[in-house]
């Protein structure tokens, strides 16, 4: 990745503004949490997943610059694949991040950046949470960025798999409590692991609890 230009910083911005406007309209989007969000250096932000909206839902509410994780061959998708291009999209395996995009996302995050990646592999088929695979915990520790927990909740009922376009929707994302590199040193990966995925499930238990006294409306 080379250093960014000033367009394409400020066509960043746009899009993330764009997608806010339309979180709030079609999802009524609403976040908890933002006071965590680490104001500088390395942060890898771990949420679960609901829908295809899930990965600008998670970065558009923050004003530093997420790097996100795209399946290979949705750069080979027309306009879909120029446009995760234009935003610096991390190119990964169907089956998991391969070798080049844990380098490169291991290469942006020693760089001071945020890096968003969901562990459970693929978009849930019923709005639980699956078990989290291991592979992000070791970005984690070779680069002493921070985790970010982060979860979201009703993204699943406005867009789930079965459904080719959203519908509308009240979705709420929530920010839990960073886990600082010093409170993980000496931590066994499967210790790490099971620590995030924890904070992401408490993050989802409050925002299901908060939807339950929230009138639908």
């Amino acid at each position: 990745m080379a250093q960014r230009s000033f367009v394409n910083r400020c066509w960043y911005e746009l899009l993330r503004r764009g997608l806010q406007l339309a979180g709030v309209l079609v999802f009524r989007a609403r976040y908890e949490g933002l006071h965590n969000i680490p104001r500088h250096g390395p942060v890898l932000v771990v949420s679960n997943h609901q829908s295809n909206f899930d990965p600008p839902l998670v970065g558009m509410a923050c004003s530093r610059r997420m790097n996100y994780l795209a399946r290979s061959s949705l750069f080979r998708f027309g306009p879909f694949g120029w446009l995760i291009r234009s935003v610096d999209a991390i190119p990964i395996e169907r089956e998991g991040i391969g070798l080049g995009g844990i380098k490169e996302a291991m290469k942006r995050l020693k760089a001071g950046e945020m890096v968003v990646i969901f562990p459970e592999g693929t978009r849930t088929r019923d709005g639980q949470i699956a078990p989290f695979r291991p592979g992000f915990a070791t970005l984690a520790v070779r680069t002493r960025a921070a985790i970010l927990p982060a979860a979201i909740e009703g993204a699943f009922d406005a867009w789930p798999r079965s459904q080719v376009l959203p519908r509308r929707g009240n979705v709420r994302v929530r920010y839990g409590e960073p886990i600082l590199p010093e409170q993980f040193t000496g931590r066994s990966e499967e210790e790490l692991v099971a620590e995030v995925e924890a904070r992401v499930r408490a993050c989802h238990a409050q925002l299901q609890r908060s939807a339950s006294r929230t009138p639908r409306k």
